[in-house]
């Protein structure tokens, strides 16, 4: 039968314990994405780090082999929505985290108003709820394709494939909340933006009338000192 397979690590933790940025900056992180823990978030760091590796290693390779896996690497990143088409080795020495956290079947899911929080997203996958294409995923760290995105949805058997069913409805309405907030949320921008630029056009008149006013007031005193010469 042979020796098992040795299970190792999918992911590098930080090499150093307690730094203070790095701690704040994932507990914002768990908290907007709604990982269960920051393993999660060092596996998709490890998987941004592996990218930016191969990419530095092709940048500085010349030979016909690079340029072949120059393409593929390029061509993986685009089709798993990370950088643009246009897009060369510099745009993928430029991703960030929270690049490749966007692409997460959990985020997509909140996104596409299929839950009404991450934490409620990860509950639909791995309780089995949701299929992408014919596939049922319940990984909530499946890295969604930018082919795979539309065809995301609940399977057939499940409750939550009812339009009418009550958690449906309540997604739907807090949607429509969420659209409403931003839409008031522009409107307030804009209005400041309007004063702004009231207030703008305003200043030089402004300062115009009280050079104005400051000349006036200068004119009688040369007058008054040349008379008692």
């Amino acid at each position: 039968m042979g020796d098992p397979k040795k299970i190792r690590k999918k992911y590098q933790t930080p090499r150093h314990p307690w730094q203070k940025a790095r701690i704040e900056e994932e507990g914002s992180l768990l908290k907007e994405y709604g990982t269960k823990n920051k393993k999660e978030i060092w596996k998709m760091q490890s998987k941004l780090r592996d990218f930016s590796d191969r990419a530095k290693r092709l940048i500085a390779a010349k030979t016909p082999q690079a340029e072949k896996e120059k393409k593929e690497l390029l061509l993986k990143l685009q089709s798993m929505g990370l950088i643009s088409l246009e897009a060369g080795l510099d745009g993928v020495l430029s991703l960030t985290l929270r690049d490749i956290m966007e692409r997460r079947l959990e985020t997509l899911i909140y996104k596409k108003n299929l839950a009404r929080s991450m934490k409620q997203a990860r509950q639909f996958i791995v309780h089995g709820h949701v299929m992408v294409g014919d596939k049922k995923i319940n990984s909530p760290s499946y890295i969604v394709s930018i082919k795979e995105e539309g065809l995301i949805r609940f399977t057939s058997k499940s409750k939550l494939n009812d339009p009418e069913h009550p958690e449906r409805v309540m997604i739907s309405e807090s949607a429509a909340k969420k659209k409403a907030k931003k839409m008031e949320e522009r409107k307030q921008l804009e209005n400041r933006r309007g004063r702004d630029k009231r207030s703008f056009s305003r200043q030089p008149r402004r300062d115009a009338k009280k050079s104005q006013a400051a000349e006036k007031t200068e004119k009688p005193k040369k007058e008054e000192k040349g008379n008692k010469q």
